[in-house]
């Protein structure tokens, strides 16, 4: 599961460019978007990382 983690951002970011482009904006409107999906994933990831390293034996 943790090898699939980088599609998340992927898919949310193909999600939103598909919302944004449904809708009739432009990628320049909808960049903060794409900061708070990168954002998100990234504390996402990191707290996975953190947590596999708390809870490793020895």
């Amino acid at each position: 599961m943790i090898g699939r983690m980088f599609l998340i951002p992927i898919i949310l970011s193909l999600l939103w460019y598909l919302f944004l482009t449904m809708n009739g904006y432009t990628l320049k409107q909808g960049k903060k978007g794409f900061y708070w999906i990168v954002g998100l994933c990234l504390g996402l990831i990191g707290f996975f990382a953190l947590m596999i390293e708390l809870t490793q034996p020895g």
